[in-house]
């Protein structure tokens, strides 16, 4: 994520910023990607605290997209809604320097509902995942103490609410490609055959986990084709964001980022995953000394380098970018 400006007196703004310490009330363009006096603000501003520009008159680009909400009756759960909110708005937002559902973007969006298992009537099952178009978001894991007892239980230390938001939006992205008999065929021979029954795979997996290996990121991945590829889309978007927020914050090693660097108008995948495993590697050291969890611990072997490679060629080349 790129560091904005105060419009009006050039300080540094950052991403979940309303306004700056100079007074001024800003909003920001997921178009221009910049910070802009404060004018028509999303009717969900005062409420959670979105900072992005309203579209049709009332609420964002983003909030738009969200067709149920928590219970708010629920004491906590506006707070839960805000953080995911905010995910989400930082998620679409690195997908717009792509080209994706921006103005110039002629494809459907996605639709999120955004619940909690706690409601006013009790306690609600959530299951998290995506349906022809339909995101479901579990919102309670926006909750640190949550989050932090779900990662324990499900042995998945990396899972956070924007890990969530880019491994959903990544099932979307594919039914977008799937349009595309060129992406199908090529999918189908990296990734393997996503009609093989989903259920039945799941079932396999939960019974048997297969760890991570040579071609798949995450023991999850493993699965299905279909989650092979949401896990690899997310940790690209994780690893592009990685070496553009050092960019921005002009934090580089020997290799790179140079300065001024735009992760997102870079095409050579190959480069950024090493800038990005570099930086992890040099921040892994600099957590330890603190006795906090490594910021990436992953080992990406060539045949993950390889799907994260095509999903890069493929989001770039049909978002537009």
């Amino acid at each position: 994520m790129q560091i904005f400006q105060c419009p009006n007196c050039g300080a540094p703004l950052y991403f979940h910023n309303t306004g700056c310490t100079c007074g001024q009330q800003v909003r920001f363009d997921p178009d221009a990607q910049r910070m802009l006096p404060l004018s028509e603000p999303c009717a969900n501003r005062d409420l959670i605290g979105c900072n992005w520009m309203a579209e049709n008159g009332e609420l964002c680009r983003s909030c738009a997209m969200t067709e149920m909400l928590p219970d708010l009756r629920e004491n906590g759960n506006r707070p839960l809604w805000e953080t995911s909110e905010l995910s989400k708005r930082w998620m679409l937002a690195n997908l717009a320097r792509w080209g994706w559902f921006t103005p110039s973007d002629p494809g459907a969006r996605p639709v999120f509902k955004l619940l909690s298992e706690q409601t006013a009537a009790g306690q609600a099952d959530i299951i998290m995942g995506h349906a022809n178009g339909l995101i479901t978001i579990n919102v309670t894991e926006a909750s640190d103490a949550v989050l932090a007892k779900r990662q324990e239980e499900l042995g998945e230390l990396y899972r956070t609410m924007l890990g969530h938001m880019r491994h959903e939006t990544a099932h979307f992205l594919h039914l977008r490609l799937s349009e595309s008999p060129e992406f199908l065929a090529q999918f189908r021979a990296l990734f393997g055959d996503e009609r093989a029954d989903y259920g039945a795979a799941l079932e396999r997996h939960y019974a048997d986990p297969q760890p991570a290996d040579e071609t798949h990121i995450t023991s999850y991945a493993t699965a299905h084709p279909h989650e092979d590829w949401a896990e690899t889309i997310a940790h690209l978007l994780h690893l592009i964001d990685l070496v553009d927020s050092a960019a921005a914050a002009r934090l580089a090693l020997p290799g790179g980022p140079p300065a001024g660097h735009d992760a997102y108008a870079a095409s050579d995948t190959e480069a950024e995953i090493t800038m990005a495993i570099d930086l992890s590697i040099a921040m892994n050291h600099v957590n330890r000394a603190m006795d906090l969890p490594d910021l990436y611990p992953f080992v990406l072997a060539q045949g993950v380098r390889d799907k994260l490679a095509f999903a890069h060629g493929w989001l770039r080349r049909n978002g537009h970018g």
